[in-house]
């Protein structure tokens, strides 16, 4: 469960980076948000994956 948490954690980060930039390109203040809030949701879940495998050791 762990690995498939992580793989959604990397597979989002590109995704948000992709839907903020393309806000940027086109103005759109809407979509750069949400491409950031991915972006964060991402980190955040990643960084969960990171503590609990240190606690798995």
């Amino acid at each position: 469960m762990s690995t498939n948490e992580q793989g959604r954690a990397k597979a989002e980060q590109p995704k948000a980076k992709v839907k903020e930039t393309a806000g940027r390109a086109v103005g759109n203040e809407r979509l750069t948000a949400e491409g950031r809030a991915e972006a964060a949701k991402g980190d955040a879940r990643q960084a969960k994956e990171k503590i609990k495998n240190m606690f798995k050791r």
